[in-house]
């Protein structure tokens, strides 16, 4: 193996740090790492991921960040996580029981004295095992993690053809409708 493909695979033993601040509002969480993210260090980082332009269209962030300024974050009141940190090629590679541990594991991360009020789940399915919930939707969720709101957003993967960018956005921009952040910091 060589190139890409090799340095991915080497990927599969890295994980990703959490992106929190002192006053996270709401914590967004991925699924898990994918190979090129943990390659790089940052999280929705593949070319095609639609994360990034979702969360500036929809007022998140004032200017459309590149996944390597992910540490501007806290300072939006933003932070990200996963439910599973093991970084695959695919999220279909992770096990029921994998995902299960998540809940006791976002419950931990929005009790550690960062004020998150918003866990945002990326990706409906992944959310469905590891809440238990089959018939769950995109939108605010039934259930709490610790003090904090679930919301369940649309999967931002490339390969989610069910939402375009515009759908998506549309999507991140109802739990932007619902929060209060503080200000953006000058821009530099």
């Amino acid at each position: 193996m060589t190139g890409m493909k090799a340095d991915l695979e080497t990927a599969r033993g890295r994980t990703l740090d959490d992106v929190l601040g002192p006053r996270t509002v709401v914590l967004f969480c991925g699924i898990n790492p994918g190979l090129y993210s943990a390659a790089t260090g940052h999280h929705f980082a593949r070319p095609g991921n639609r994360f990034w332009p979702a969360l500036h269209l929809s007022g998140f962030t004032p200017r459309l960040l590149h996944p390597s300024e992910q540490r501007l974050l806290p300072s939006y009141g933003l932070g990200i996580t996963n439910l599973v940190p093991r970084p695959t090629a695919r999220a279909a590679e992770l096990s029921q029981d994998e995902l299960r541990l998540a809940p006791a594991r976002l419950a931990r991360l929005a009790a550690t004295g960062t004020g998150v009020e918003v866990v945002a789940v990326v990706g409906v399915s992944a959310y469905r095992v590891a809440f238990d919930r089959p018939k769950a939707r995109i939108g605010p969720a039934e259930e709490t993690v610790g003090a904090a709101r679930l919301w369940v957003l649309p999967n931002p993967s490339g390969l989610n053809a069910h939402y375009t960018l515009p759908a998506l956005t549309a999507e991140f921009r109802r739990l932007r409708d619902t929060v209060v952040l503080p200000p953006a910091p000058p821009a530099s």
